[in-house]
């Protein structure tokens, strides 16, 4: 798809890289992070370094760190890759200008790392459109369920761009977006750093480019969120405008849409794998696709959906469980599972986490 018939951005790249946008950039970013010996660092000598990070972007001489890697487990194994301070506070900085103007063109219902959206009303939804498509449960409601195949390290760093391009003019801004894209590069040998690449001595010569050298966000970066939404509301238009999905709700990775119609769901299921992999180079996970009826009951986002009620997904409960005893029942990680809890029928729990607190 190419630009044309696109909104474009209208800020310039001396907004993005204005002294005022990084210092309100800072605000944001150093909320909750004070105590941390890299801000604290940074902080104490703040103008400075804001004013020496400006003048590098001035002079388009800014090149984005390397990363420090680690992994957590949320609740799956997840590499994290963390930026130094300058870097995270420029993420932040051209988050501030992207989000508001990007926002505008998502649809109503995609729900990840977005204002006013979240996990809570993307299951709201889910129960709403669980009523529509079945007539307050009189008619059978089939539901397409699927899952990217490793979403965040499958994103092609090149298609990106080009989807950017069709949005921004300012040649700037894409450069510097260009730069924290490429600051990253997948790799499989364990114990490196992104952007360190050993070629294979048993490969032969032209085999040494890694095709996934060109792939992959990190997960820790606020841009990274903001990026994978600008790369799947390619597919969310797809499948609203041109599948004609009245009853589809994404949430990063996972999504579903609802139907009478089986049939109709194993047709576009075919159109949407082309579609993901021809445009977007994406897999679905072949183990975390199904069609099934709302009665059977549906997995999605934590929880085990029925037509009049939803349990919360066995796994997810002994997670809780274990955090709840390895923390010792500290009250603010009580209250987020109570928080969880509000949303689903879960009394005997909430008793139990009371309990512990």
């Amino acid at each position: 798809m190419s630009g044309m018939g696109k909104i474009q951005l209208v800020h310039k790249y001396e907004d993005v890289i204005s002294l005022e946008n990084l210092l309100e950039a800072w605000r944001e970013f150093v909320r909750g992070k004070r105590g941390r010996k890299d801000v604290q660092e940074f902080e104490s000598r703040l103008m400075d370094n804001i004013l020496t990070l400006h003048r590098h972007l001035s002079t388009k001489s800014y090149s984005h760190s390397s990363y420090e890697a680690f992994r957590i487990s949320d609740p799956k194994p997840r590499d994290i890759h963390k930026a130094m301070v300058q870097d995270r506070l420029l993420h932040h900085a051209l988050y501030q200008i992207l989000y508001p103007f990007f926002d505008r063109t998502f649809i109503a219902d995609s729900y990840s790392c977005r204002l006013e959206k979240g996990v809570h009303k993307a299951l709201n939804q889910f129960q709403s459109f669980g009523r529509k498509v079945s007539l307050n449960h009189t008619k059978t409601a089939w539901i397409l369920k699927c899952d990217i195949r490793k979403f965040f390290a499958s994103i092609d760093q090149e298609v990106l761009l080009e989807i950017l391009r069709g949005y921004i003019p300012d040649g700037d801004i894409l450069w510097l977006l260009e730069g924290v894209i490429e600051s990253f590069r997948t790799n499989c040998h364990s114990g490196l750093r992104p952007g360190i690449w050993i070629p294979d001595p048993c490969l032969p010569a032209k085999q040494e480019v890694r095709d996934d050298e060109h792939r992959g966000l990190p997960l820790g970066n606020l841009t990274s969120q903001l990026l994978v939404n600008i790369y799947m509301n390619e597919f969310d238009q797809f499948v609203k405008h041109r599948l004609k999905a009245k009853y589809y709700i994404r949430y990063a990775d996972d999504f579903v849409i609802f139907s009478q119609d089986r049939k109709w769901l194993e047709v576009i299921l075919k159109e949407m794998k082309v579609f993901l992999q021809e445009r977007l180079k994406l897999e679905l996970h072949p183990d975390k696709v199904s069609i099934a009826t709302l009665a059977s009951g549906v997995d999605f986002l934590g929880w085990v959906h029925f037509p009049d009620h939803h349990v919360l997904r066995t796994v997810t409960k002994r997670r809780m469980f274990r955090n709840i005893r390895v923390k010792e029942g500290k009250k603010e990680t009580a209250q987020s599972y109570l928080g969880l809890l509000g949303h689903g029928n879960g009394y005997a729990l909430k008793e139990w986490i009371e309990r512990q607190i």
